[in-house]
């Protein structure tokens, strides 16, 4: 049998593929004319949550899920550009694919925070919608439904460069996310790493959760709308 390494953590292919489906609920519950708009806000909150986690979890997972291990330096980006026409693998995340990630953690953390201040002017409102002035809620509203546009241009370029691996590359990048594995060819045994760091990462998940749910239950203030 081929040889394979651990090179994803199981938290992280929990969070990615939680986020993947997150991001599509939300499409299609905001495209439902209002009918799904309570269970599109909670999914806001959960996209929230799973932020915190991935953040927090760019500092103390496991090696190739850390920030410091794979957003690229400008010349590591030129180098892996100038060299892109080669069949050449990398353990973790490609410089191309660092950049996906924090792109889509800013873009998505902007959607829905924004979501947090905005009402719909039908049916129903965030929990701070109205605790700030009228000027910054036209700002929230403009990034909510602006973004989301940006959004779309930022998957549709990761789904098209994982066709582009399978195709023109031969390399397989969904199944290693889905097993955390990745054979001797795309990575290396001293890549490897050990474990996945659950005990860690379920205390963190609670911690998020519990933060999530004081932000915008416990913590939302009790206000009448001012403008000024």
């Amino acid at each position: 049998m081929t040889e394979k390494h651990l090179i994803w953590d199981l938290p992280l292919r929990i969070f990615h593929w939680s986020f993947a489906f997150t991001v599509l609920a939300s499409w299609y519950t905001a495209e439902q004319e209002g009918e799904l708009i309570d269970i599109h806000m909670q999914l806001g909150y959960v996209a929230i949550a799973l932020l915190i986690f991935r953040v927090l979890w760019g500092i103390v997972g496991p090696k190739h899920a850390r920030f410091s291990q794979f957003i690229p330096s400008p010349k590591a980006l030129r180098s892996y550009l100038k060299s892109s026409s080669k069949n050449e693998t990398t353990a973790g995340h490609n410089p191309l694919g660092a950049l996906m990630v924090i792109v889509m953690i800013v873009l998505i953390f902007i959607q829905a925070l924004s979501g947090l201040f905005i009402n719909d002017d039908i049916f129903s409102s965030g929990p701070y919608y109205g605790s700030v002035s009228s000027d910054i809620e036209k700002i929230m509203k403009f990034l909510h439904h602006n973004t989301f546009d940006l959004m779309i241009g930022a998957i549709a370029l990761h789904i098209g460069a994982i066709a582009f691996y399978w195709r023109v590359k031969k390399q397989n990048l969904v199944i290693p996310m889905i097993t955390g594995k990745k054979n001797k060819d795309q990575a290396k045994e001293q890549d490897a790493i050990p474990h996945s760091k659950i005990i860690l990462a379920c205390i963190l998940a609670i911690l998020c959760a519990g933060f999530v749910y004081w932000l915008v239950v416990i913590n939302v203030p009790v206000v009448e709308e001012f403008y000024y």
